[in-house]
């Protein structure tokens, strides 16, 4: 189980120009469906080595990148609701319970995009809720994933209302297995709605060095990739 307090927002406030504190912002990303426990090994191997925030990978290899990871500072980050968002949100609570208690410090979950367009803000705030609750009674942060490529820039000024109204610690921009990834105009307008103390991230097609820049600079505290590895190496040459 994780305990109150053990959980940290990565890079947040961090000079990414400085030495060694690109990493800080990245959580290292294996999400594809045919993962396989020697990638997910060598994903939590990287992310000791490199000193990235996370590991973000899909629920049933929390176990094991907790009992990996065990000693570091490297957190482990699990998604739910993953990819679409549109299970109910009796099954994000009970994804979220499960993987807190298999060692999850952060949970990523994907909000009822549907619901978003619609304009059911009432249940795109309570199925949100209801998720921070149960990551937040164990100490354990919550990152929303709205889905940009989806939504115009209303929505995604609305359902970044909706995040943090209804508890969240972060938004974040996408799954990255839709139509597009993130772009530095909706990081910069994500960072615009919810404020200085929420964390933003951007993740989904950063896979370079060049497009992490832009995407910090625009006002991301976390990064999600799977080419977190080449983009710190280009950083430090």
């Amino acid at each position: 189980m994780v305990s109150a307090g053990a959980c940290r927002i990565g890079g947040c406030g961090a000079d990414p120009t400085e030495v060694g504190n690109l990493a800080s912002y990245f959580d290292h990303t294996i999400l594809k469906p045919d993962a396989t426990v020697e990638e997910v090994d060598s994903l939590c191997a990287e992310a000791i080595t490199y000193g990235f925030a996370s590991v973000c990978v899909n629920g049933c290899w929390v176990s094991r990148c907790a009992e990996v990871l065990s000693g570091s500072e490297v957190l482990v980050c699990a998604v739910i609701g993953f990819p679409l968002g549109a299970t109910v949100t009796e099954a994000k609570v009970f994804e979220t319970q499960r993987l807190v208690e298999d060692g999850a410090c952060e949970i990523d979950m994907v909000i009822n995009v549907g619901a978003l367009k619609g304009c059911d803000d009432s249940y795109v705030q309570g199925d949100i809720a209801a998720v921070a609750q149960a990551c937040h009674r164990y100490g354990a942060r919550l990152k929303v994933i709205l889905e940009t490529c989806l939504l115009t820039n209303e929505e995604i000024e609305r359902g970044s209302r909706l995040a943090k109204a209804a508890g969240a610690d972060f938004v974040k921009t996408s799954t990255g297995f839709s139509t597009g990834g993130a772009t530095p105009e909706h990081v910069a307008l994500m960072r615009k709605t919810v404020g200085p103390v929420l964390g933003v991230k951007a993740s989904g097609g950063v896979s370079d060095h060049a497009t992490a820049q832009a995407m910090i600079e625009a006002g991301a505290s976390r990064i999600g990739a799977s080419a977190s590895v080449a983009i710190v190496r280009a950083d430090a040459s």
